[in-house]
């Protein structure tokens, strides 16, 4: 299924895009997350992540639908 992913601050930096379409056969944000990890060699765990389907957090368990726009929401510093 065709899935639209959105990539912030250092996920963006690594994968030199903040935005792809995919064709996926992930079935939940978890296993769509191990699948872009290994191309783009995202360093992050899924456990210092947030997830968000469709504007809204969900869990790393979430049953994704074709068409879902998926953000994958590192941890940021400021001050």
């Amino acid at each position: 299924m065709n899935l639209k992913l959105l990539y912030f601050a250092s996920l963006a930096d690594r994968a030199g895009r903040s935005e792809e379409t995919r064709d996926s056969a992930a079935r939940t944000p978890r296993e769509l997350y191990v699948e872009v990890a290994a191309v783009y060699g995202f360093a992050f765990t899924a456990d210092r992540l947030r997830v968000a389907v469709n504007g809204a957090f969900v869990g790393w368990d979430h049953a994704l639908g074709a068409g879902d726009e998926v953000v994958f929401l590192p941890p940021v510093s400021g001050g």
